[in-house]
């Protein structure tokens, strides 16, 4: 196993923890919300639309998986994920089309987040605050949201993505893609060792998402020289 910076370890987790955190919680209470305001309260009954992150947290998904990989890589993957938010799509008013608003909602808070990080980027920086702890938290909270974003839009189930692309699809087609669910955690796997997912997928849609949150942010930077 490769040998680990136990110090640098430390740091990397206090810098991410709040972005971490802060991107798993809202992605799955906006889930639940959006279940809510379309006819399905399961999530609400469970206590899952809230910004406490303990009802969030996967103990092996959110927490062993990512420091194993980080201790196994040296750093240079990481993975996890949080306890999915239960929704009951066929209590929803139009199933097939509240569905894709529904999905749609985790990963749009990932981008708002984003968003939000990168103003305080740039409101740290124009204020003069110098603190390197803080300005790498923002920019660990852009890139962990970002990361969450695209990735959960990739199209295949049981991600955000493959949901949406069931809403989207004709329903002779939508039932074909929907099957591939119970495999699909492993096939996107898969094509995440692959390479695939990074090259294909995340860089192109990431490299989008800095363009659009550097283009909204242009105004801000403006005001604060």
């Amino acid at each position: 196993m490769p040998a680990v910076d136990i110090s640098n370890l430390i740091q990397t987790v206090l810098i991410y923890a709040l972005p971490v955190l802060f991107a798993i919680t809202v992605h799955e209470a906006a889930h639940g919300y959006a279940a809510r305001h379309f006819g399905d309260n399961m999530a609400a009954m469970m206590g899952r639309i809230t910004l406490n992150p303990i009802k969030h947290i996967d103990p092996i998904g959110t927490i062993l998986m990512p420091l194993l990989l980080y201790f196994a890589t040296s750093g240079a993957f990481l993975f996890g994920y949080a306890k999915p938010v239960p929704v009951r799509f066929d209590q929803l008013r139009n199933p097939k089309r509240d569905m894709i608003w529904v999905a749609l909602a985790g990963p749009a808070s990932n981008f708002v987040q984003a968003l939000l990080w990168g103003v305080l980027l740039v409101v740290l920086v124009g204020s003069g605050v110098g603190e390197r702890f803080f300005i790498e938290m923002c920019r660990a909270g852009i890139l962990v949201n970002l990361v969450m974003w695209a990735f959960n839009l990739f199209p295949l189930p049981p991600l955000d993505g493959g949901r949406i692309l069931v809403g989207l699809l004709p329903w002779r087609q939508a039932q074909w893609v929907a099957r591939i669910e119970p495999w699909g955690f492993f096939i996107v796997m898969g094509l995440v060792i692959a390479g695939v997912v990074g090259s294909l997928w995340l860089r192109p849609l990431m490299d989008l998402g800095y363009a659009v949150i550097d283009f909204a942010l242009t105004p801000l930077i403006a005001l604060l020289r």
